[in-house]
């Protein structure tokens, strides 16, 4: 019998049951902190109910909405997680499972996935759940005119049909044995449908039901009564409130306003690691920081000149100072190290001002005069990050203008538009979605404008294919691709950090999104 459904159309074998049914760890889960030294987590193996949660998050707008296609933050993102049931879930040890969906089955070439749905599950306006509601939840973000930020992820779907009011086949346009794990992502939430359409927004099959929301403020939840995981969900409330500042962020925290704050202030960290009534829970997961070229502007066009910037940076000197050692080296690629298929061999690019003069030699240049755009609406530090930078790229002969650009529609104004750039990912949980989202030649979020033929040959081979070895090797490979072709500058991944009264009980922290994968809500509890 297979671990996710009744029968399977492959034979059981570990190395098909945990690509294609989608079984394995994605990552290790990596705590860590600058001193080396584990956090204390809580590990009360006897969570209760009971309490009013409170959550300082340093993102949320007032251009944002309730509906799962335009989450474009940590505060909706949250609320995703909190709101809604997704068809599927990846736990605190990076497995995948099923949520809404009870067991899925695939056949042997990848490309058609059957998912039995979860019976007993009711969203909160008292609807059962159904195969039309999935459907018409999944097709939200699908089609000419959908803005949703997931349309690229469901584009290879190719149809969508329902086998009974209990089953959905998917049927792709070619082979992904990762297709599960994509059901996850913070989208694509599970809402009622009716007439075969998405039907009400902010209302889910989630733990919490949504009492009210002031966008860009805060927004609060209580319990959902007729929840259907016992083991979860143990807050009778939650209240989540929308704090950009992280100093005020930090003295909500410390003088008890709040319970758990994101995005700690790395540069005075050391003063809540020394608050005995907080902890500071430092997880290594698949954020990285990156600097952008347009590769079909120039100079950015002449791959040499993209690997002299590349060479001109010291990543070290950014991990101390802008991380105060929470994270690790980037090797400019986007595949973290807690990654399965990370390419742990591929030799680290370290500074080498001579290797840069080299290829700016190479490129038919003495020296270079180029402008970053920055501002702290890219990443916390952002600035500083650019100006560091400046400093080492002289040493290579190459002159860095810092421009500093106003935060407020820095997305609108600077992403994807400035030829050089500082920006950010939150990454993901596994190669191909990262690669599909970021990297391939015709993805909508490709920071860079770059292209490479082989790269994207390989994406797609590798996607369909259910060798583990082989998809190493060819991931690997685009990992090398990327690290000396590509356009973006990787230097570090950044833990994320958070801080947390230790009033509040939890497990093992997940890493696959910030704040336990943004479900901090669904499970902590009152210690």
């Amino acid at each position: 019998m297979s671990k996710w459904g009744k029968k399977s159309s492959l034979p059981i074998t570990a190395s098909r049951r945990e690509i294609l049914k989608s079984a394995a760890a994605i990552g290790t889960l990596a705590i860590t902190s600058s001193s080396g030294i584990l956090p204390v987590f809580a590990q009360d193996p006897a969570p209760k109910k009971g309490g009013h949660f409170k959550i300082g998050i340093g993102a949320g707008a007032t251009s944002d909405s309730v509906d799962p296609a335009t989450y474009t933050n940590s505060f909706t993102e949250l609320f995703g997680k909190t709101l809604h049931g997704y068809l599927t879930q990846i736990d605190a040890d990076g497995n995948l499972s099923g949520e809404l969906a009870d067991s899925w089955d695939v056949t042997k070439d990848a490309k058609t996935w059957t998912f039995k749905l979860r019976k007993g599950v009711e969203f909160h306006n008292g609807k059962s759940l159904d195969a039309q509601d999935v459907i018409g939840s999944i097709n939200h973000h699908r089609g000419k005119q959908s803005k949703s930020a997931a349309k690229d992820i469901l584009d290879p779907v190719e149809e969508i049909r329902a086998d009974g009011p209990g089953t959905v086949v998917f049927v792709l346009k070619e082979g992904n044995a990762d297709f599960a794990y994509l059901l996850e992502d913070f989208h694509l939430a599970i809402v009622p449908a009716k007439d075969g359409k998405a039907d009400v927004f902010g209302v889910g099959a989630g733990g919490y039901v949504l009492d009210n929301i002031d966008y860009g403020v805060k927004g609060t939840g209580k319990r959902f009564a007729n929840y259907w995981k016992s083991n979860a969900a143990w807050f009778d409330s939650f209240e989540a409130l929308a704090i950009h500042d992280v100093t005020a962020r930090t003295n909500a925290l410390t003088t008890g306003q709040i319970h758990a704050m994101d995005r700690c202030d790395l540069k005075t960290i050391h003063l809540l690691e020394r608050n005995k009534d907080l902890e500071v829970a430092s997880v290594a997961g698949t954020q990285f920081y990156t600097t952008a070229m347009l590769c079909d502007v120039a100079p950015f066009d002449k791959p040499d000149v993209r690997l002299a910037i590349k060479y001109a940076i010291n990543r070290q000197q950014l991990l101390d100072t802008l991380l105060r050692g929470y994270g690790r080296l980037g090797n400019d690629h986007p595949i973290s190290s807690t990654n399965r298929f990370f390419a742990k061999d591929l030799p680290q690019r370290d500074f080498d001002p001579d290797k840069a003069r080299f290829h700016l030699k190479k490129a038919g240049l003495s020296d270079l005069k180029i402008n970053l755009s920055a501002a702290d609406a890219a990443f916390q530090g952002a600035v500083n990050a650019a100006e560091i930078y400046q400093q080492d790229a002289a040493k290579a002969g190459i002159s860095i203008n810092v421009v500093r650009e106003p935060s407020d529609g820095y997305w609108d104004t600077v992403f994807l538009k400035k030829p050089f750039y500082m920006s950010y990912w939150l990454g993901r949980p596994t190669a191909d979605w990262m690669f599909s989202m970021g990297y391939a030649a015709d993805a909508a979020w490709n920071n860079a404008r770059w292209k490479n033929a082989r790269f994207n040959e390989l994406l797609m081979s590798a996607r369909a294919e259910i060798d583990d070895a082989k998809r190493l090797e060819m991931y690997t490979e685009m990992q090398s691709i990327c690290r000396d072709d590509g356009g973006e500058v990787i230097p570090v991944f950044a833990n994320n950090v958070s801080a947390v009264s230790k009033k509040i009980g939890h497990k093992k922290i997940g890493s696959n999104w910030d704040l336990d994968g943004f479900r901090c809500v669904e499970r902590w509890w009152f210690a």
